[in-house]
């Protein structure tokens, strides 16, 4: 159910990028909350699966996804080129395992984010982070493009991760800096993660048990349960850090509850 009834209220293009250049931490996840996010706060999204040609986001969201191959110019303008025009407030985009920071580069190169530097768009990162130190180095590769934007370190626990808690000078050297921008996500039980991945639905339709053409389905109470306990706390991330805000999504938006799931 809608939050508030006010209409909302978008000032200029968003785009949001979901990337690694490592793979396996789990950044299309990361996406597929995002998607359950502002569709539930009735945010018009558009979105984009870079897993190009069979894609894994559009197996969960085939009615908001599209595969794009994003080494590719004319997908890049299918991406960018749209988003003044397009009738959706929110455009977030899947990027495939490795090619975050040559996507951010070509946007630095096509004067995208000059744009965002002058305030005609808003950008925001969200670098989902493995528990290699590979995977953490990448973090000083990519912040520089992220000038004028807003850059969120995501420590995604799903997969079992860590990311030295347990050797502070390392832990302190790689995320003090991101203290006010960092996002957990936490572990999720496995066997609710691959049940939602059997049904190939996304999080919020498992746990209201529809399948994805709407119909009443028979997952487990619960895994389901599991699964909206889950999602909630990941959402209770996205309003710590007033992801709303930074797009100026609803003018009354942060004065009003917060949506669950699904009422408990």
């Amino acid at each position: 159910m809608p939050l508030h009834d006010e209409d909302t209220i978008i000032a200029k293009p968003a785009l949001i990028i979901v990337g690694a250049d490592k793979g396996g931490v789990g950044k299309t996840t990361v996406t597929r909350t995002l998607v359950d996010y502002f569709t539930v706060h009735q945010v018009p999204i558009r979105v984009f699966d870079t897993e190009a040609p069979k894609g894994t986001l559009k197996r969960f969201h085939p009615e908001v996804s599209n595969i794009v191959d994003a080494t590719s110019v004319s997908d890049q303008m299918q991406i960018i080129d749209m988003l003044s025009t397009t009738d959706a407030a929110v455009t977030i985009v899947d990027i495939r395992a490795g090619l975050l920071s040559p996507t951010l580069r070509s946007l630095r190169d096509i004067g995208f984010l000059n744009a965002v530097k002058k305030g005609f768009i808003d950008l925001v990162v969200f670098h989902v982070l493995g528990s290699s130190v590979s995977s953490l180095n990448e973090i000083e590769d990519t912040t520089p493009f992220t000038l004028g934007g807003k850059y969120f370190v995501v420590k995604n626990f799903i997969n079992d991760s860590g990311f030295f808690e347990w050797d502070q000078a390392t832990h302190a050297a790689y995320f003090n800096t991101f203290k006010d921008s960092m996002i957990s996500i936490p572990k999720l039980n496995e066997m609710a993660y691959e049940q939602v991945e059997l049904a190939s639905v996304p999080f919020r339709t498992f746990v209201h048990n529809k399948n994805l053409n709407g119909e009443a389905a028979n997952y487990s109470f619960v895994l389901r349960g599991y699964v909206r306990h889950w999602l909630n706390n990941v959402w209770a991330e996205y309003d710590r850090a007033k992801l709303l805000d930074i797009f100026d999504a609803s003018r009354n938006l942060a004065a009003g509850p917060r949506i669950q799931a699904v009422s408990q």
